[in-house]
């Protein structure tokens, strides 16, 4: 996690709430019942998140590559999501809700690491590269009812299903070396592999983070089953929280090494991932009632999704292809939320 954004992160949240809890009249708490009928519940939020997407592939069938034989890390932060949510209340004990958000990534870093079979899982070669101009998007659909009402009427249990799309883009600018080993300088490797002929060069000179020098779009299409309950602790304050299994989790990545494909060797994209995965989100929080149909939230939200079994595609630009197993991919976004919800 980047920490100055963190940090910012809570002192923004503190002061919310703070602000919010000097709104609250002393007598509300006579004056919010906290079983009010209503019919549709809409929400304004931001979650004020840091994400960490990583893959890589296991090539060493090849003889010289290591295994894995690359792997990619983006790491990006300051991503302050806007999302709405609208819940509707189709009948006293069912509801329909759906969740729309989305997001400028406003900066992080790529480490690409490749790995050669002689360096025994160390990194024959590590760069670092800038994180600007991305981007994710994300929708919730759930369709889902009360399970369980608790007693004196301090809440209720609910569970849900439903389906999740959440597409991310990074668009990463320049190179810069971070180390080279001895083998990744000295070793030729076949131009049908990844990587070039050598590996790399030590000390060699980085690229601009003018320049663009990759960009990858990744997608998860994921089946939801899960669990939402508030408990009223007073009238006027409630805790919240949810948990979401995601046990059939379809996902498509897809990375375009630009440098290369003006090179000749690669066409666009030039590596693209599926697969099948599994997930889980988390969320709690806690909401004070400001008046009858006017609510603020603040909490902390978790999502995670990673690899069950998947496979890895080169394309050189001459039209041919290689395949090899993906042994790791995985998306995970936290962080910090905040909202007003609207009751009608």
């Amino acid at each position: 996690m980047n920490v100055p954004v963190f940090a910012r992160s809570v002192v923004f949240v503190t002061v919310l709430l703070f602000g919010i809890l000097t709104l609250v009249p002393c007598g509300m708490t006579e004056e919010l019942p906290s079983d009010q009928p209503k019919r549709v519940d809409l929400t304004l939020g931001t979650w004020i998140s840091v994400g960490d997407t990583r893959w890589a592939h296991n090539a060493s069938s090849q003889g010289l590559l290591g295994n894995p034989t690359s792997r990619l890390t983006y790491a990006d932060h300051s991503t302050n999501v806007v999302e709405l949510t609208a819940k509707v209340y189709l009948r006293p004990r069912f509801f329909g809700r759906v969740q729309v958000g989305g997001a400028h990534i406003g900066g992080g870093r790529l480490t690409d690491d490749d790995f050669l079979a002689a360096d025994g899982g160390n990194p024959s070669l590590r760069t670092h590269s800038d994180i600007s101009g991305s981007g994710l998007w994300f929708l919730n659909a759930d369709l889902g009812g009360s399970l369980m009402i608790f007693p004196h009427g301090h809440g209720h249990l609910d569970g849900f299903l439903g389906f999740q799309y959440w597409r991310q883009e990074h668009k990463a600018y320049g190179v810069r070396q971070l180390s080279c080993s001895a083998v990744g300088a000295s070793t030729d490797l076949d131009i049908n592999a990844p990587g070039l002929d050598p590996l790399c060069v030590p000390g060699g000179v980085g690229i601009s983070n003018r320049v663009l020098v990759l960009s990858n779009s990744n997608a998860w299409y994921a089946f939801r089953v899960g669990a939402t309950s508030e408990y009223h602790l007073l009238r006027w304050l409630t805790l919240h929280g949810s948990i979401v299994l995601k046990p059939i989790n379809l996902f498509t990545n897809e990375d375009t090494h630009h440098l290369r494909v003006a090179d000749g060797e690669l066409r666009a994209p030039s590596f693209t991932m599926r697969g099948i995965g599994f997930g889980a989100d988390a969320e709690i929080g806690a909401t004070l009632h400001l008046t009858r149909w006017l609510a603020a939230q603040v909490g902390y939200r978790v999502w995670w999704n990673r690899l069950i079994e998947g496979t890895w595609e080169s394309h050189l630009a001459d039209g041919r292809s290689a395949s090899f197993p993906l042994t790791e991919f995985q998306s995970l976004r936290h962080g910090l939320t905040a909202g007003l919800t609207a009751s009608f």
